[in-house]
């Protein structure tokens, strides 16, 4: 079945049960802004005070579905006194408490349907209206435009970072290396004004981050941490990248334990491929050398490529150009299974394969998880990590979700394949390398606990 229509079947078996209480190592390849149940966003922007809302046009029952809210909280001299979106001319901001209130379409519980609606991708739009590639692509990025004004605004952004990183840690993750989107130059304090910069995301970021490592520590749990990956996003001009590169190894230089490399996000399909930025990318090393970073806190980078159907399309040409510009992990490389060469290649090198399952089958790269090309990957003796990409927008919070897909698609996965993915999504981590060492000690403690424990309580259960 189709994970979003078989999602509630699949928490009720015992094998999901199971796989729950699982030690599942590092969270490679997973996009900051979409790692918060939008439940819980959106919660967040109701209580936040100063939370607007506007729409783009004039809204009604038969605008209703199409209709992308924007969130912000504004400055107080710029606050409104409408009472309803309906009342509101396009493109006006509401307070959100009235626009919720007031909402004609059945009032606050309406309108939490229609906000959450406009934040994810249901069934009937991953398998019906929204069936093809671009279609879905549509959809998905209306998602973060929905989203984004609540996320960028630091009093939610604290609240934020904490509810990921804990979320991580309750669904037995180790460590995670969240894609973080700089592309806005500043967020929006508690006044509404855009003034909060990069460097003091980073400093939240770490304060929450320690905060919740000692938390984690008191619960008796190993959580080894979590370090940045610098994004932006590929519509960028080459002279826009630039100082993008420059502020990201100026964070480095500040907060080296931090920041673990860069990439370029968006829709390969239809955005700039690599080589556009190529002759600004090839100057990345010597822009660090200049700058001073002692070569062993060189960022990497660590792109995305060949999250396409495409065949010798420019998409699909990523994988040689991420490969040739040193990449030390590839996200997603679905298309990686047409080319034995770029496989050969990251086999002898090392370079992981950061495969988002679920991702993949509801963007429409690939019908059902029994057509995912994974185990071919496998089959090649390519290091992979098994990642959730965009969890809130899909609703596979955790990794549980992913693992389970893969154990349940395939007669040849067991919980010893599982066991060697969790392993390599540590391995190939930004982790130094005496930190792997002690994170993979720890899982290893913990492994052999949750084998113990699936003895004891399902294997009585299996042979009664």
């Amino acid at each position: 079945m189709e994970f979003l229509t078989g999602k509630k079947i699949i928490e009720e078996t015992t094998l999901f049960e199971i796989l729950q209480k699982m030690p599942k190592g590092g969270l490679l390849h997973a996009h900051l802004d979409a790692t918060v149940d939008v439940n819980i966003l959106l919660q967040y922007a109701i209580e936040t005070p100063g939370m607007h809302i506007r729409i783009t046009r004039s809204l009604d029952p038969a605008t209703l579905t199409s209709n992308v809210p924007q969130f912000a909280v504004i400055p107080q001299l710029d606050s409104t006194t409408y009472a309803s979106l309906e009342e509101a001319p396009a493109e006006s901001w509401v307070p959100i408490v009235s626009a919720r209130d007031n909402f004609l379409n059945g009032g606050p519980a309406g309108f939490d349907k229609w906000a959450l609606s406009t934040m994810m991708i249901n069934p009937s739009e991953a398998y019906g209206t929204h069936n093809t590639l671009t279609k879905i692509w549509q959809k998905f990025m209306t998602t973060f435009r929905a989203t984004h004004g609540i996320i960028y605004h630091m009093p939610i952004f604290e609240k934020y970072i904490r509810k990921s990183l804990l979320t991580s840690v309750e669904d037995g993750i180790s460590y995670v290396e969240p894609r973080i989107n700089f592309l806005a130059r500043f967020m929006t304090g508690a006044d509404g004004l855009e003034n909060i910069p990069h460097r003091d995301w980073l400093v939240v970021f770490d304060r929450i981050l320690s905060e919740v490592k000692e938390y984690s520590k008191q619960q008796g749990n190993d959580f080894a941490g979590a370090k940045i990956i610098y994004s932006t996003v590929r519509f960028i001009t080459p002279e826009e990248l630039e100082w993008y590169l420059q502020d990201c190894i100026t964070l480095k230089k500040e907060f080296p334990h931090l920041i673990a490399g860069f990439d370029l996000v968006g829709d390969e399909n239809v955005l700039h491929p690599l080589k556009y930025y190529a002759e600004v990318l090839l100057r990345f090393p010597a822009m660090q050398e200049a700058a001073g970073l002692p070569e062993d806190q060189r960022i990497p980078f660590i792109f995305h490529a060949g999250e396409t159907l495409g065949d010798g399309s420019e998409p699909d040409e990523n994988l040689y150009d991420a490969v040739l510009l040193g990449t030390k992990r590839i996200g997603h490389g679905f298309s990686i299974v047409k080319h034995p060469k770029i496989m050969e290649i990251c086999r002898e090198r090392q370079i992981c394969i950061e495969v988002c399952p679920i991702s993949n089958e509801v963007l429409r790269l690939t019908s059902s998880m029994p057509m995912h090309p994974l185990p071919i990957m496998i089959n090649n003796g390519l290091p992979v990590a098994l990642c959730s990409d965009d969890p809130a927008v899909f609703g596979n919070m955790g990794l549980t979700y992913d693992y389970f897909q893969v154990l349940a698609a395939s007669e040849q996965n067991g919980l010893i394949t599982l066991g060697e993915l969790a392993k390599d999504s540590i391995k190939f981590s930004c982790l130094a390398d005496e930190e792997k060492v002690v994170a993979l000690k720890s899982w290893q403690r913990r492994w052999d606990a949750y084998i113990d424990m699936i003895v004891e309580k399902y294997g009585q259960e299996a042979d009664v």
